[in-house]
C-alpha cells in the first residue's frame, strides 16, 4: 500500500525523487539512497546541482563573477560533476529514468523549488563547503522551508559511515497535527521497506535532571504512562487498519523527544519527524527535535511537512 492521493502533487505517479550533489562524500551517500528509492519505487532520479552565482559574488566580487571565461568554467564544472553522478547511477542500474540540472541558483534555492512537487528531496548531511555557518544555512533553509517530505542522509558513524539498510523505521509521535503527518509517511516507508515500524511517544519535555531525587517518587508517572499509552495506541489504531502489513512496536517513555529519537537512530535504517512538534511556535519552521536529529542520528532522517 502506498500514500498516493489523487490531490497531493508529491505522490502523483511523474512525482521524482530529487536529490542535491556537490561532488563531496555525503551528496555522494545521498545519491545511493535517492536512487535506490528511485529504483524501488519506479520513480525517476532526477540529479541536482546549484552553482550559487549569488554567492560566488559576494565572495569573489560582482566583476570576476562576470568574466565569461569563470562563468563558463563554474558552469562547466557543474555539467560535469551531474554527468558523473547520472552515469554511475546508468551504470549501476541501466534503464532506470535519470535527469540532471544545473542551474545559477543556490544549493537550498534549487531543492527547495523542486520541493512543490517532488516524491521526495534528498540531501547530504554536509557538502563541499566546511564552514558550519554555510552547511547550516542549507539545511535549516531546505527542511525547515521545503514542502512535502525532505531526508537527510546521515551515516552511522559506528560503522565506518556506512548507510544501514536493515532496521526498523521509527516514527516520533506527540498528537501534533504535523505529527500526523509524520505518521502517513512512516507507515508508508515501513510497508515500502517490509520492516517494523517503531512508534515513539516521549510523554514529557521537562528536563528531570533540575530535580533532586528520582522523578519517579516526585510524580504520578504510572499513571500518567498509562494514560499515554492508551493515547498512543488511539492515535495508531486508525493507520495500522489501513497498513495492516506493518507490524508496529510502541515505546512510550519518559524522555525529552530528542533523545529518545536519537538513541533509536542507532538501530534504524530511518527517523520519520514531523517539521515542528506540540510545543513548536509557528514562527519556528524547523522544531528542535527535528534539529536536533538531521544534525546528529546515526541513520537518514525525514522531516515531514503537513500539506499546505
Amino acid at each position: 500500500m502506498t500514500r498516493a492521493n489523487i490531490d497531493d502533487p508529491h505522490h502523483l505517479a511523474s512525482a521524482p525523487v530529487v536529490v542535491g550533489v556537490d561532488g563531496s562524500t555525503a551528496a555522494a551517500s545521498a545519491l545511493t539512497w535517492a536512487a535506490e528509492v528511485a529504483l524501488q519505487r519506479g520513480r525517476e532520479l532526477r540529479i541536482v546541482h546549484g552553482l550559487d552565482l549569488d554567492g560566488m559574488r559576494k565572495v569573489f566580487g560582482r566583476y570576476d563573477v562576470w568574466v565569461p571565461p569563470v562563468l563558463e568554467s563554474v558552469r562547466t564544472q557543474g555539467a560535469v560533476l551531474v554527468e558523473r553522478a547520472q552515469r554511475r547511477i546508468e551504470l549501476a542500474a541501466p534503464g532506470a529514468p535519470v535527469s540532471t540540472e544545473v542551474t545559477d541558483e543556490s544549493p537550498a534555492e534549487i531543492l527547495l523549488r523542486h520541493s512543490a512537487a517532488a516524491y521526495l528531496v534528498v540531501l547530504g548531511e554536509a557538502g563541499t563547503n566546511t564552514l558550519p555557518a554555510h552547511l547550516g544555512s542549507i539545511l535549516s533553509s531546505v527542511t525547515s522551508h521545503a514542502e512535502g517530505a525532505v531526508v537527510v542522509v546521515r551515516t552511522d558513524p559506528d560503522a565506518d559511515d556506512r548507510l544501514r539498510t536493515e532496521g526498523p523505521v521509527v516514527v516520533g509521535v506527540d498528537g501534533s497535527p504535523v505529527s500526523e503527518a509524520a505518521l502517513a509517511a512512516a507507515f508508508d516507508e515501513a510497508s515500502q521497506r517490509d520492516t517494523e515500524l517503531v512508534a515513539v511517544h516521549a510523554w514529557t519535555d521537562m528536563a528531570f535532571g533540575q530535580f533532586a531525587g528520582d522523578p519517579y517518587l516526585l510524580f504520578p508517572v504510572n499513571d500518567i504512562e498509562t494514560d499515554e499509552r492508551a493515547a498512543l495506541a488511539e492515535r495508531l489504531a486508525g493507520w495500522q487498519e489501513k497498513y495492516p502489513d506493518v507490524t508496529v512496536r510502541r515505546d512510550v517513555c519518559l524522555s525529552d523527544p530528542a533523545t529518545a529519537l536519537q538513541r533509536w537512530s542507532a538501530s534504524a535504517q530511518l527517523v520519520v519527524v514531523g517539521s515542528r512538534g506540540r510545543a513548536g511556535f509557528r514562527s519556528l519552521l524547523l522544531g528542535s527535535t527535528s534539529n536536533a536529529l538531521v544534525q546528529h542520528a546515526h541513520c537518514p532522517v525525514m522531516v515531514v511537512h503537513p500539506p499546505k
